[in-house]
């Protein structure tokens, strides 16, 4: 038996009911390549407008976590930590809120400061995105 005969025998030669087989293309098509690229673009668009609003909350943290570095435990008053905040939000260059904004209350054991504050970062058309944020640090005396 010569080679030639016993490949002819197995399955993947012989053609079916005496058609040849089509080959199934297996992919993606450009319909489907469309819509996937739109939402990966509306997620990616999502992400820039969302971007520096977080990078503003993450100056105001970098704020609020460093009145409570420098006067957590040393018996601070509410005009230092005023005074500490503006100092902090003028160095910082923090644009969404003010340094009135923040609250500073007395508290049983010392001060807490809080800032408090909602973002509406608008996004396509009449579609925005309301961001609610609320950090808080007891500084106590």
């Amino acid at each position: 038996m010569c080679a030639s005969s016993h490949n002819q025998g197995r399955k993947g030669f012989r053609p079916a009911a005496g058609r040849v087989a089509l080959r199934r293309e297996h992919g993606m098509t450009t319909v489907g390549l469309i819509i996937l690229v739109s939402f990966m673009g509306l997620f990616a668009f999502a992400a820039l407008r969302l971007t520096p609003v977080y990078l503003n909350y993450m100056k105001i943290t970098g704020v609020i976590n460093g009145v409570f570095e420098e006067f957590d435990g040393r018996n601070p008053t509410r005009g230092a930590i005023r005074t500490s905040i503006m100092r902090r939000f003028d160095v910082d260059s923090v644009g969404q809120i003010s340094a009135r904004d923040v609250k500073v209350t007395a508290v049983d054991g010392g001060f807490e400061v809080r800032a408090q504050y909602d973002h509406v970062s608008p996004f396509i058309s009449n579609v925005s995105f309301s961001v609610h944020f609320d950090k808080k640090v007891l500084v106590r005396r």
